[in-house]
C-alpha cells in the first residue's frame, strides 16, 4: 500500500474541497456575492435571480470614445435646428398638385377621371408654380392645393419635356404666397446636406433629409430622352414627391425632385433631381413663350444599328447616318453630305439613303443615338455655332455649323 506524508495529505484534502466548491457553484447551488442576474453588486436571494431594475444611466465603455451630441438650451442639436428652420420657413411654399384626365367610356364619349398627383414650388407671388412635366403631362384639369386646405385651379403655361419641367399659373386671388428662392447647383459637392419637401403617397408637406450622393448623372426618361447633369440624392423621394424642391441648408432650391431608381416602386435611397441651374435657364422662356427654343442641324439622321452597319459595310458601328440634308439648310451650307438618292433602301417603314456622312460628335458630345443628338443640343439656342465631327468614307472631318431653330414637336 502506497503511503503519503503529511504535506501530501493536506494538498489533496484542500484540492478536493476546492473541486467540490467549483462544481456546486457551476450548478448554481451556491451564489457568489456580487454576481447573479440583477445589477452588478446585487446578490441572488435564496438561490433565485435578483429582480430586474430599470437601468437609467448608460453604460459606455470608455475605450469606445463615444461623445455626446451637444444641444442648445432648446434641447435641439444644430442639425435639427437647421431642419426645423428650413421646414417652417419653406413648407408653405410647396403645393400639392392633383390632376384630372380624359378617357373614353363605352360610347366613346370623353369623360373626366382622376389623374395623378405630385408636388410643386411657388416661384413667384403672381401665382407661378414650377413642377415636373410628367406630373401634368396628360392633365385635362389641374388643381393646386395649399397647406391650409385652400385649392385653386391652374393651367400649364409652359412645358419642357426634355428636362421634365413645366410652369403652372393660377390666380392667387389676393392670397399671400410664400415663394421658394432659387439657389445654385453648379457649386454643389458630394456629401452636402439636402432636404426634400413634397407630398409622397398623399402625405402633404413631408420633409426628408439626406446628402448629395452624386453629380452629373445622365438619366433616361420614359420618353427615351436623356437628362444630363442630374443630382443624385439619398433623401427619400417617393411617388408624389415629383416636382417638389430639393433644398440646401439655407432653404434655397438647388434641384427639382424628379424620379427614383427602385425595383419595388418605393424609395431605396437613389433619387434624382433636375439641377436648378437648368430651371434658371428655361423657366423665363417657358413663362414668356410656353416652350424652349433650341438649335438644330437640318438633316434627316438615321441611328446606326448592327444590321445597317453590316448591310452597308460602314466604317463605324455607332453614330448617326445622314440620310438626307435639307436643301439650302444649315447642314447643306456647312458642307455636310447626305446619302445618294439612287441608293435608297427600305428599312421597316423608313427609306434610308446610303453614302452620306456619319455624325459622331456634336458640340463636344458623342452622338451614338438620336437621344444623344437631342441632349447635345439641349442647351444650344438658334444662331449659336457648334463643332460637328463626322466620318466621311474612311476619314474623320470637323466643321463648324450655325444652328437653326428646332421644329416644334420634332421626334423620331
Amino acid at each position: 500500500m502506497k503511503m503519503y506524508n503529511r504535506g501530501q495529505l493536506i494538498f489533496f484534502t484542500v484540492s478536493g474541497i476546492l473541486l467540490v466548491l467549483f462544481i456546486l457553484i457551476g450548478f448554481g447551488l451556491i451564489a457568489i456575492p456580487g454576481g447573479g442576474e440583477g445589477e452588478p453588486g446585487t446578490p441572488a436571494l435564496n438561490g433565485e435571480p435578483a429582480p430586474f431594475t430599470l437601468q437609467t444611466t448608460p453604460v459606455i465603455p470608455p475605450a469606445i470614445g463615444i461623445r455626446e451630441v451637444s444641444t442648445g438650451s432648446d434641447g435641439y442639436s444644430e442639425d435639427e435646428r437647421i431642419n426645423i428652420r428650413v421646414y417652417e420657413s419653406m413648407n408653405r411654399g410647396v403645393v400639392n398638385i392633383t390632376t384630372e384626365t380624359l378617357s373614353l367610356n363605352w360610347f366613346l364619349e370623353p369623360v373626366p377621371q382622376e389623374g395623378g398627383t405630385g408636388s410643386g414650388s411657388i416661384i413667384d407671388r403672381r401665382g407661378y408654380v414650377l413642377t415636373n412635366y410628367h406630373v401634368v403631362e396628360d392633365a385635362y384639369k389641374l388643381f393646386i392645393n395649399f397647406y391650409d386646405g385652400s385649392q385653386f385651379e391652374g393651367e400649364v403655361i409652359g412645358k419642357d419635356p426634355e428636362n421634365d419641367l413645366a410652369v403652372l399659373k393660377f390666380d392667387p386671388e389676393g392670397k399671400e404666397l410664400v415663394t421658394i428662392p432659387f439657389g445654385e447647383s453648379g457649386k454643389l459637392r458630394v456629401g452636402q446636406k439636402v432636404l426634400a419637401i413634397g407630398n409622397p403617397f398623399g402625405y402633404d408637406r413631408t420633409l426628408t433629409t439626406g446628402i448629395v450622393s452624386g453629380l452629373g448623372r445622365p438619366v433616361r426618361t420614359r420618353s427615351n430622352l436623356v437628362i444630363r447633369d442630374m443630382i443624385q440624392t439619398d433623401a427619400s423621394i417617393n411617388p408624389g414627391n415629383s416636382g417638389g424642391p430639393l433644398l440646401d441648408s439655407g432653404g434655397r432650391m438647388i434641384g427639382i425632385n424628379t424620379m427614383i431608381y427602385s425595383p419595388s416602386g418605393g424609395s431605396v435611397g437613389i433619387g434624382f433631381a433636375v439641377p436648378v441651374d437648368t430651371a434658371r435657364r428655361v423657366v423665363p422662356e417657358l413663362i414668356a413663350d410656353g416652350r424652349v427654343r433650341r438649335g438644330w442641324i437640318e438633316v434627316i439622321p438615321v441611328q446606326l444599328e448592327p444590321s445597317i452597319v453590316k448591310y452597308a459595310n460602314l466604317p463605324v458601328s455607332r453614330g448617326l447616318l445622314v440620310s438626307r440634308v435639307v436643301k439650302d439648310g444649315n447642314a447643306d451650307r456647312a458642307g455636310i453630305r447626305g446619302g445618294d438618292p439612287d441608293k435608297g433602301v427600305r428599312y421597316g417603314r423608313s427609306l434610308i439613303y446610303f453614302g452620306g456622312d456619319i455624325i459622331i460628335e456634336v458640340d463636344g458630345m458623342k452622338t451614338e443615338t438620336l437621344s444623344d443628338l437631342f441632349s447635345a443640343l439641349e442647351d444650344n439656342r438658334p444662331g449659336e455655332i457648334v463643332e460637328v465631327e463626322l466620318v466621311r468614307g474612311r476619314s474623320k472631318k470637323r466643321l463648324s455649323l450655325t444652328l437653326s431653330e428646332r421644329p416644334e414637336g420634332l421626334e423620331w
